[in-house]
């Protein structure tokens, strides 16, 4: 297996993208503390809205609080996720306006496209929108309830009490429905990466499998700790790509 084929990233792309990142890192930076900051009280309302909502606790189960801090730290945990959740969708607006300037800062070429087009924002916005209500959806159809029936059932036919702590129940659902959101985003972040030149198909299929396993690395760091979680989540990363590639294949075309 020669060496070109784990060179998913061009080196020059890549220093000039890092290099890209740093400049804005206060900008970043700025606007995940601004999420993390409305996310906060935001984060109590979510809580009450789960708490009175149908269909996400079973039946039979029963929710604690085994401590006063146990909603703050969930209420932190949630704020985080909301500014990072913001903090994505910088990076897909300045991936979408910047991209091909940084691969031409990098390579030192003469970089003409400096004028901020409107309607790359809006649909590079509205995409991504798109994409995280979808996820909400898949999320709220099928993994949140599938899951947690599946919880349910099985610490029953074990003969265990259905006992759920506050911090541990929401933070599962927000957790599925965090990941959901991020991961179906995989689409439009393939599709820049490929138009702007931050990476080429070729890397892509030559390196699938390689990529496959990131997704589902990636599947468990979005999901909740738990292997089905983890194959659910990061199941739909694969094929979005796959579905990101077909598309970008005919748009070539």
């Amino acid at each position: 297996m020669s060496s070109e084929t784990f060179d998913l990233f061009p080196r020059a792309e890549v220093r000039g993208f890092i290099q890209h990142l740093r400049d804005r890192l206060y900008l970043f930076l700025f606007i995940f503390t601004t999420g993390f900051i409305v996310g906060y009280p935001l984060s109590e309302e979510i809580i009450e809205l789960l708490l009175n909502a149908d269909g996400f606790k079973p039946e039979g189960v029963q929710i604690i609080i085994l401590q006063p801090m146990e909603v703050v730290l969930l209420k932190l945990r949630m704020s985080a996720q909301i500014g990072f959740m913001l903090l994505i969708l910088t990076l897909i607006i300045d991936l979408a306006l910047n991209g091909r300037n940084i691969i031409k800062d990098a390579k030192r070429t003469i970089s003409d496209d400096k004028n901020i087009n409107l309607i790359v924002i809006i649909g590079a916005i509205g995409t991504s929108i798109i994409l995280g209500f979808i996820g909400l959806l898949y999320s709220h159809e099928i993994l949140i309830p599938m899951l947690l029936e599946y919880l349910s059932q099985d610490a029953s036919t074990a003969g265990l009490s259905s006992t759920w702590r506050l911090k541990s129940w929401i933070g599962f659902i927000v957790g599925l429905f965090f990941g959901s959101i991020v991961s179906f985003q995989t689409p439009l972040v393939s599709l820049l990466l490929l138009r702007t030149g931050v990476i080429s198909r070729k890397s892509i299929t030559e390196n699938r499998g390689m990529i496959w396993f990131i997704a589902i690395l990636l599947g468990a760091a979005l999901s909740p700790p738990d292997p089905l979680s983890m194959f659910l989540v990061g199941g739909p990363i694969i094929l979005l790509l796959e579905i990101a590639l077909l598309v970008d294949k005919i748009l070539r075309r």
